[in-house]
């Protein structure tokens, strides 16, 4: 039988907060009548969260736990919890309970009765300091520039997608703060927001370093590329490869124009600033063209070159 909802659950050192937050899903879930099961991803803990799941699974077959033999970070934990879901609806949320379950019903609903593909929640009241906050405004303000889609939190943890979203799209590296675009470059764009409650922590610390306000950028980037010229590296380097090459030779021929034509006795060319901008701007246009090449042709022997994404199908 399938499943309402399927509730995945990355985790790292959260022994304290499990044991409460699992008696909180299993409460609100029971109570809104909805079938479920809840997919404890222990990302290399050090702690006793491990055992505590163990024991959550022994007493309860909608709870299934996944254990990593060191730390991979949240992409890969969800990456794995997404393959092993089976629900209508694939609802993440961290485990330190600033994500709170009572959301879940109102989630389920804006996916199957307004039919949006991803729920992204946005913690519009934080329990944060301004060292994170701040950096999280400019953040989700590129976001969305880049983008295009209007987000006011894209690192929230508390989402919802259909399933077929979840099995469309594949993680690595940091790119679980971004999978509304992930998803939105894989053809699913009914992408709405909901406003969500954001606890203050309970237990433990939080798990993010200042690297992530360096990571989150360079991620960005990635997915923005991957999303417009995975499939065609050279129309984005041959453009900027063209661009250099116009520069470098519409300033050569000026150079000769003037040269030939109006300052005769002028300095030689090669004395002149103008003429090594073209130089630099001509071979910058080679370098450009030769990235494409070469990347045109890593994605030629890709395993997925010609994988596309088949939504119906009549025979």
């Amino acid at each position: 039988m399938v499943k309402n909802v399927s509730i995945v659950i990355p985790l790292f050192n959260e022994d304290e907060s499990l044991p409460e937050l699992y008696q909180w899903i299993k409460r609100v879930v029971e109570e809104n009548g909805l079938s479920y099961e809840v997919i404890f991803i222990d990302d290399g803990s050090k702690d006793k969260s491990w055992s505590v799941i163990e024991k959550l699974a022994l007493n309860d077959s909608n709870v299934k736990a996944i254990k990593f033999q060191r730390n991979y970070g949240k992409s890969a934990a969800l990456q794995v919890g997404f393959q092993a879901a089976t629900g209508n609806v694939v609802i993440t949320m961290d485990a330190d309970l600033q994500d709170s379950p009572d959301e879940i019903p109102e989630l389920y609903r804006m996916v199957m009765v307004e039919d949006l593909d991803v729920v992204s929640g946005w913690k519009r009241k934080r329990h944060d300091p301004i060292s994170k906050t701040i950096p999280t405004k400019l953040y989700n303000w590129a976001a969305r520039r880049i983008t295009g889609i209007y987000l006011h939190d894209f690192n929230c943890g508390l989402k919802a997608y259909k399933l077929s979203v979840v099995k469309s799209i594949e993680l690595y590296g940091d790119m679980h703060r971004y999978i509304p675009a992930l998803a939105k470059y894989a053809g699913f764009h009914r992408i709405g927001e909901k406003v969500v409650q954001h606890q203050a922590r309970k237990y433990g610390v939080t798990k993010f370093g200042l690297n992530r306000f360096l990571n989150g950028p360079l991620d960005l980037m990635t997915v923005a590329f991957m999303g417009k010229f995975g499939k065609k590296p050279m129309h984005f380097f041959g453009a900027l490869g063209m661009l250099m090459f116009v520069i470098g030779f519409g300033l050569i021929f000026y150079l000769g124009i003037d040269k030939l034509f109006i300052h005769t006795t002028a300095r030689n060319l090669a004395q002149r600033s103008e003429f090594f901008i073209a130089l630099a701007a001509m071979i910058m246009g080679v370098q450009f063209f030769l990235a494409g090449f070469l990347a045109e042709m890593v994605g030629r022997n890709s395993s997925t070159r010609n994988h596309y994404l088949i939504e119906k199908e009549i025979k």
